[in-house]
């Protein structure tokens, strides 16, 4: 099990250093949200490609905890060619699992399932639940403002 625990550790910090994804998009079709964890200071702009019903591209830009970058950048990895309805599916599993609440879907999350051990830390699940937050808002077309994890 410590072995286990340590590649998780491993691929959250290689995604920490090395984020994918950290890019702006810009076209007619991208819709951008802005996230902002005031507890340890967060922030993030989340850049979706979307055509129809499907998310073509996704990147990120910002600062924050290592468990944060990873997390937006897994997620964006994650996202890409799914559908609105495949991301929020996504989404809920993923905040299943790093709350410990609920029953997350762990085929449906794959990788991101790294993150599990982030239940034990409550202050460090907003570190990692703020991109996904950030992605709601952004299908939702919401822009008035940073969205908060407070």
């Amino acid at each position: 099990m410590d072995d286990l625990r340590d590649l998780y550790q491993e691929v959250i910090l290689d995604h920490g250093k090395r984020p994918r994804n950290f890019s702006k998009l810009e076209g007619p079709r991208v819709a951008a949200a802005e996230g902002y964890n005031p507890l340890c200071g967060d922030q993030i702009t989340l850049y979706l490609d979307v055509e129809g019903d499907v998310i073509r591209d996704a990147a990120f830009q910002g600062s924050g905890c290592a468990i944060s970058t990873a997390s937006a950048s897994m997620m964006t990895a994650a996202v890409k060619g799914k559908t609105r309805g495949e991301a929020q599916r996504l989404f809920a599993s993923f905040h299943g699992l790093v709350t410990g609440e609920g029953e997350p879907d762990e085929v449906l999350l794959g990788k991101l399932a790294v993150f599990a051990g982030v239940s034990e830390f409550p202050m460090r699940v907003k570190c990692a639940s703020l991109p996904w937050h950030t992605l709601n808002a952004a299908l939702e077309g919401k822009s008035d403002g940073p969205v908060s994890t407070e």
